[in-house]
């Protein structure tokens, strides 16, 4: 019980005071994380356990769209039509359960993904 407390304070400390960049790629290894469990209950036939995370993925991408700063430019434009199109991806999916539509998706997920981690990188060798 004490650890699992513990374990539990330790999450909700890294969260509460994470830098926004960190938390930004902690939501982006999240929506990948959960789609790939997501593709899992599919493939299982658990429709339950796929209409979850399909809806925690859905969460993430509506929290990404809504902190964007759609005025930093174009690009900002462009990155929040990809957030909606997985939105709305997501959503038709868990419609129709259909494990073919998620694993063309899964790769444009774990694309956004590796794109926000590079330009983290990136940032890291210009501030030093």
């Amino acid at each position: 019980m004490y650890g699992s407390n513990a374990l539990n304070a330790y999450k909700n400390n890294s969260v509460n005071f994470a830098p926004k960049e960190q938390l930004l790629l902690m939501l982006v290894d999240g929506a990948v994380r959960f789609s790939k469990m997501a593709r899992q209950a599919l493939e299982d036939k658990d429709i339950k356990e796929s209409h979850k995370n399909l809806i925690k993925v859905q969460d993430i991408f509506t929290e990404l769209m809504i902190t964007l700063d759609t005025s930093a430019g174009e690009w900002a434009k462009q990155l929040y039509s990809v957030y909606d199109f997985i939105k709305n991806r997501l959503f038709e999916i868990n419609l129709k359960k259909d494990l073919k539509m998620m694993d063309e998706l899964i790769p444009v997920i774990e694309e956004v993904r590796n794109t926000w981690h590079e330009a983290y990188e990136r940032s890291k060798g210009m501030r030093r």
